[in-house]
């Protein structure tokens, strides 16, 4: 089984935001969804909803992001 970056999605109180995604790009977070429902046995409703732990997922694994966050802490 393909191990996916993100996990179940937990429930949390959102911000609303709005995104315009290219097609190609919500075609893949549609296909996303669809594995990671089979993967947890958990259905994902909305897509849309994996856009905020991906980008958390993102941003927690970016070295140079969270160093320069680090430094400007620092400084």
């Amino acid at each position: 089984m393909t191990k996916l970056k993100l996990s179940a999605i937990a429930d949390d109180r959102p911000v609303k935001v709005t995104v315009e995604l290219p097609a190609s790009v919500h075609r893949d977070l549609v296909a996303y969804a669809e594995v990671l429902g089979r993967q947890t046995g958990q259905a994902v409703a909305d897509p849309a909803k994996l856009i905020a732990p991906m980008l958390e997922r993102f941003m927690l694994t970016d070295r140079a992001f969270s160093r320069a966050r680090r430094d400007s802490k620092s400084a």
